[in-house]
């Protein structure tokens, strides 16, 4: 999609600006600062925090939907990440004697007061957006097979700009595309991008020179790969074949020295974790016992990391039935009274902790599916064991951008965003999806 740098310069000086004066109006209030000496430089640590943590989010990026109650609450939910920093920050690393020491309410305070302010800031300026390219659609240019499946796709994952298309095979009146390009150069259609099917080997001739000054002029011309990659964050999987790997990326599957400092990270982040949800997994495990009086954990046989089988701990939140059904439905019977709470709230994957610890898992990573169904899959779907380049995780990519689903078709479409994942591996990425897990948990979302 279109760059847009004066919106996210917009909504960065919004928040620097929500700063500056919810810290010094409280700092006014609590007696620790005065009106015409105003606290600037101290600012520098909160401001600097609440940018990564809204970064994490995507809350600087124009395809974000910052009217989205989902939105709404990632973003409250990085501004308590950024109060947490703070306090960490200034109370812990940095010598006695800052300004911001004085009080923590201080802190605390001035960010619950910057936060509607920023996300005031993104609606209005996302409102503005909205109204100026209301009609403004993508061009897809490819044959009518692919037209028709990437009009599938946008309906799939939500995408709601209009879809132009025209095509380019023999067949095709080559002058739809030569109208199309001139109304594009004009003005008189607006588009938010040019997305190409890569097998358009025929394109009529002046074609690529139009599309590279289009590019150029501030309307991106993509590949579809780069198009489900840049947009939609996860990767074809048409484009998948048994050379796939050895492409650009994939640090954390090639690079010990990733692989070591996530395992590092995953040690400590398991061990504060178990540390903080002990009376939570204390309490579960008693519910469980009351409720019905069966077993507290559940353990299958999962593949782990390079097909590797482990043993998976779980709370048990289900009943052992005859029939044996593989997949989990809505409204599932098996399922206990405190069995729906325990898997709404996530609280039945603490005991998956241990499993890190081991190393058969990661925090973060693709889900870790049973043994049996991994036969399946990799039977039915090419290079499925793709996904276990990396040690699954107690969350990932996939579980956070995909709602639980059951059967081959939604097994394909998660496995785009596993390979998203293990491609584009950062420190930054795995931050992001913690900061989303938090959502997921609270508002029960997100895959099972």
């Amino acid at each position: 999609m279109k760059s847009s740098p004066r919106f996210t310069l917009a909504i960065l000086g919004a928040d620097l600006a929500s700063v500056f004066l919810a810290f010094n109006t409280v700092a006014v209030l609590r007696g620790i600062a005065y009106p015409l000496d105003p606290v600037v430089l101290p600012l520098a640590i909160p401001a600097a925090l609440l940018v990564l943590a809204l970064a994490l989010i995507d809350g600087y990026s124009p395809r974000t939907d910052f009217l989205s109650l989902d939105y709404t609450s990632q973003h409250l939910i990085a501004v308590f990440a950024a109060i947490i920093g703070t306090l960490l920050f200034t109370f812990v690393l940095l010598p006695a004697g800052v300004l911001l020491q004085q009080s923590r309410i201080v802190a605390t305070v001035s960010f619950l007061l910057a936060a509607p302010i920023g996300l005031a800031a993104r609606r209005l300026l996302a409102l503005r957006r909205a109204a100026v390219r209301l009609n403004h659609a993508v061009a897809f240019v490819g044959d009518p097979a692919a037209a028709a499946a990437f009009r599938a796709e946008c309906r799939r994952v939500g995408f709601d700009r209009p879809v132009i298309d025209v095509a380019t095979h023999p067949a095709a009146d080559r002058s739809d595309i030569t109208a199309l390009l001139a109304d594009i150069e004009t003005g008189r259609t607006e588009v938010e991008a040019i997305v190409l099917r890569e097998s358009s080997s025929d394109l009529p001739p002046g074609l690529p020179d139009r599309l590279v000054r289009l590019h150029f002029a501030g309307i991106p011309t993509y590949t579809l790969e780069l198009f489900h990659e840049r947009v939609w964050n996860k990767i074809p999987l048409y484009r998948i074949n048994q050379a796939w790997l050895f492409q650009g990326g994939f640090q954390l599957a090639r690079e010990p020295l990733f692989e070591r400092l996530k395992r590092v990270s995953d040690i400590f982040l398991a061990l504060g974790v178990l540390a903080l949800s002990a009376p939570l997994l204390a309490a579960a495990a008693l519910a469980i016992l009351v409720d019905d009086g069966g077993p507290v954990f559940f353990r299958q046989t999962r593949i782990g990391y390079r097909r590797t089988p482990f043993t998976l701990y779980k709370l048990r939140t289900m009943r052992a039935a005859v029939d044996g059904a593989r997949y989990t439905a809505k409204g599932d019977k098996r399922i206990t009274r405190i069995g729906a709470f325990l898997r709404s709230s996530r609280l039945d994957e603490l005991p998956q902790l241990w499993n890190v610890l081991k190393g058969d898992m990661s925090m973060i990573g693709p889900r870790a599916e049973w043994d049996t169904l991994v036969r399946d899959y990799e039977r039915e779907i090419p290079c499925y064991h793709f996904r276990h380049l990396v040690r699954p995780g107690i969350t990932g990519w996939a579980q956070i951008n995909y709602p639980y689903g059951a059967g081959i078709e939604d097994t394909l479409r998660k496995l785009e965003y596993d390979l998203f994942y293990i491609r584009h591996y950062s420190f930054r990425l795995d931050a992001s999806i913690v900061l989303k897990t938090i959502h997921v948990m609270l508002f029960g979302k997100g895959s099972r």
